[in-house]
C-alpha cells in the first residue's frame, strides 16, 4: 500500500499487514496517520490523490463560511475515528482556486471522495458527525465497487 506523507509529501510503501497507526514516514520520520486532515493546496493536491492507495475524502471550505466553520471540528473528529480506513484532507478554496475551479466547486462546504484519483461521490453542505460517517460509509461501498 502507498501512502503520501502529510508533512513532506514523500511516498511511503507499507505492507498491507503492517499496522498503519504506528507507520512513520521514511523521509521525515513523522506519523503518516496523526488523526488530523491533511491540508492540501494547488501544488500538492494531484500528487496526494494519485499516490495514496486508500480512498480520500476532501473537505472544500473557506474561512469566511459559517457552515464550513461548523463542519471543521466534525470533519476532524470523524478523521480521528476513521483515519485508517481512508485519508482525510482539506482544501481552502480561497487559497487553492485552480483546484477548486478544476473540480467545479460551486458551494461550500463540499465533500468529495476520491479513489485512485477519480471522483467517487460528492456532497454539498455541512453534516453532523453521524450523517457524515454514514455518507462516508456509503461512498466507500461505491469506491470498492469501482475499484
Amino acid at each position: 500500500m502507498h501512502y503520501t506523507c502529510p508533512y513532506c509529501a514523500a511516498i511511503n510503501r507499507l505492507p498491507a499487514d503492517k499496522a498503519a497507526q504506528e507507520a512513520q514516514c521514511g523521509r521525515c520520520k513523522k506519523l503518516l496517520f496523526d488523526g488530523k486532515p491533511v491540508e492540501l493546496s494547488d501544488t500538492n493536491f494531484n500528487r496526494f490523490l494519485a499516490k495514496n492507495d486508500l480512498p480520500i475524502v476532501v473537505d472544500f471550505w473557506a474561512s469566511w463560511c459559517g457552515p464550513c466553520q461548523m463542519m471543521g471540528p466534525i470533519f476532524k473528529q470523524v478523521c480521528g475515528q476513521m483515519q485508517h480506513q481512508l485519508r482525510f484532507a482539506k482544501v481552502n478554496t480561497e487559497q487553492a482556486q485552480a483546484t477548486s475551479a478544476q473540480l467545479g466547486i460551486r458551494s461550500i462546504p463540499t465533500l468529495i471522495m476520491f479513489q485512485s484519483g477519480k471522483e467517487i461521490d460528492r456532497l454539498a453542505g455541512a453534516l453532523p458527525a453521524p450523517q457524515l460517517t454514514q455518507w462516508i460509509q456509503q461512498a466507500l461501498v461505491k469506491a470498492q465497487q469501482n475499484h
